[in-house]
């Protein structure tokens, strides 16, 4: 079974899940280290000022990749369905999630605002593309 216009979606459910445990080796240390008990994290944003940025941004990150990609996971389902899986939005489809793990990166480690902005504004004008190819093709 090759890859299809529907891996780069499998590939960028992996990446969350390796966010996933990321944020929780940050956060769990972080949580003791500053005595806080884990029911104070009860609501969103509880913990914002209670831990350092280091252990903050990876789980603000792992947020990130539950919004814009879920408009990403709906355009390579439809762009499947609806047979415009060809080569370029495979292309852009990838590039997309080379933009969101590279995004990542960047917040979870060195995390400059203008480099994660730059990257994700890429990343959304890569959506666009899609989106209109994909209009375009209805006609």
């Amino acid at each position: 079974m090759g890859a299809t216009i529907l891996t780069p979606i499998l590939v960028l459910v992996s990446w969350t899940l390796i966010v996933w445990l990321w944020m929780y080796a940050r956060r769990l240390p972080a949580m003791s280290a500053a005595n806080v008990e884990p029911q104070q994290a009860q609501h969103p944003g509880a913990l914002a000022g209670l831990l350092p940025s280091e252990a903050q941004r990876v789980a603000d990150n792992y947020n990130h990749l539950h919004e814009q990609p879920t408009i990403f996971y709906a355009l390579i389902v439809y762009s499947h369905l609806a047979g415009v899986a060809d080569p370029l939005n495979i292309g852009l489809a990838w590039a997309y999630v080379g933009l969101r793990i590279v995004h990542s990166l960047v917040q979870n480690t060195v995390n400059i605002v203008l480099v994660r902005f730059s990257l994700f504004a890429l990343s959304t004008l890569v959506l666009m593309v899609i989106a209109v190819r994909n209009l375009l093709a209805l006609g």
